[in-house]
């Protein structure tokens, strides 16, 4: 059993070490692309759920 958590630490360190990440300015570019993609889709989302509520509105004559 010993030997084997042996040979899976050794495996897990050779793994890791193959492990690539990314430079400061490929993290920086992503974090914005995802801070703006996030953004949008709430905007798009908020607008769709007022253009839905303003339809139900009108057909149900809830509105001014």
């Amino acid at each position: 059993m010993a030997k084997q958590l042996v040979q899976f630490g050794r495996e897990v360190k050779q793994e890791a070490q193959k492990v690539t990440w990314p430079s400061r300015k490929e993290t920086t570019t992503t974090t914005f692309v995802v801070f703006l993609m996030v953004v949008f889709f709430s905007l798009l989302l908020m607008f769709a759920d007022w253009m839905i509520s303003s339809g139900v509105e009108f057909i149900l004559g809830f509105g001014h």
